[in-house]
């Protein structure tokens, strides 16, 4: 079965919204999976709790708003915001972080512009960005990979130190973030951030434990999984190619260019892929329908301004991720990328002026 979707105003959906949303979650499993076999219970459980509050939300705003509730809050939108911004959390930020980025993204970013399809920025994307200044100490609480953990970390030690910060056994967050060396984890996208600006170089910084053989010691499993399901999107024709194609190769580019300049500086270019949420961000954020570029032309474009955004901002700005800030100016930047590159319509003159009598008058 094959889904074909595309913006307005030319909507040629063949298949129902719940059906692609569903489809969209299904294809999040093998991304999922690697988060929990590296990571734990901690990004399910803030799945359920953004899943229910984005649920109660849209209930609530449908409601007040004197919607059809049925269809709207189980058109999979909500569910499907949820799911990322669960994804997107670190596994032991606390509850409320997950509740109030799923409340804040139905009701201000989606249902406050008029409900799905009228939404200018990705909702999950602009509550993680919320989340992320006014709460950098939750936000920036990454644990590290169970294997390199001084402490072990089951459901039940992980459910009890979302709710309330703490252990069974009354260990805290700090405490859980330390390596069995008895120093803090980073990811290791802050890791290279961090190191540069101690002046180690990025050879030096590739020894830490965080890295591992590769390029990041879990992480470049868990962008494998979201590739594989973009992958599946793609065939399934659920998505346009056009964006995350232009996105990865926009960012392999700059990469590039910039490693063979600098090794000691910059990162490889497959560091930069398989990091962070740069496959998550290629084919289930960027393809958004609703806050990206419509066209083609407009598509590659709208892509590859994200990748070279993700650059600058890994490399000069404070954030080491960037996929986030880089989705929003996007988001922003789609309605003048459609106006420049929107399909010529034919059937018309150039001029608005009607033609000209070729006969006598």
């Amino acid at each position: 079965m094959a889904f074909w979707i595309a913006s307005s105003p030319h909507n040629h959906m063949q298949s129902e919204t719940s059906a692609i949303m569903r489809l969209v979650i299904y294809a999040t499993i093998p991304g999922l999976f690697a988060q929990w076999y590296f990571f734990g219970w901690g990004n399910i459980i803030h799945i359920s709790l953004a899943i229910i509050t984005a649920l109660v939300a849209e209930f609530t705003v449908l409601s007040l708003r004197e919607k059809k509730i049925t269809t709207q809050l189980f058109d999979g939108s909500a569910i499907l915001t949820a799911v990322l911004i669960g994804i997107s959390l670190p596994a032991i930020a606390p509850w409320w972080i997950s509740v109030i980025g799923a409340a804040f993204a139905i009701v201000i970013v989606k249902q406050l512009y008029g409900g799905l399809g009228h939404n200018p920025f990705n909702p999950a994307m602009a509550a993680y960005v919320m989340l992320l200044i006014s709460f950098p100490l939750q936000m920036t609480s990454w644990q590290p990979p169970l294997e390199l953990m001084a402490l072990p970390l089951s459901f039940v030690d992980t459910l009890s130190v979302i709710i309330s910060g703490f252990t069974i056994d009354g260990y805290s967050v700090e405490q859980l973030r330390m390596h069995v060396d008895g120093y803090t984890m980073a990811t290791p996208l802050d890791t290279v951030k961090t190191n540069l600006t101690l002046g180690l170089t990025v050879g030096e910084s590739m020894e830490s434990p965080v890295i591992g053989n590769n390029f990041g010691l879990g992480w470049e499993w868990i962008n494998a999984g979201f590739l594989l399901g973009g992958l599946f999107l793609l065939a399934k024709k659920a998505i346009n190619w056009a964006t995350p194609f232009s996105f990865l190769a926009s960012l392999f580019v700059c990469s590039l260019v910039a490693f063979l300049l600098s090794q000691d500086s910059n990162a490889s270019t497959m560091f930069h892929w398989f990091n962070g949420a740069c496959m998550l961000g290629a084919f289930f954020i960027l393809t958004d329908p609703v806050s990206g570029a419509t066209s083609i032309k407009g598509r590659l474009l709208f892509g590859a301004l994200a990748g070279f955004l993700v650059f600058i901002i890994r490399k000069y700005g404070g954030y080491p991720d960037a996929i986030a800030f880089s989705v929003l100016l996007c988001n922003m930047a789609a309605p003048l990328i459609d106006q420049y590159t929107r399909p010529r319509t034919y059937g018309h003159n150039i001029t608005n002026n009607p033609p000209k009598n070729s006969g006598n008058e």
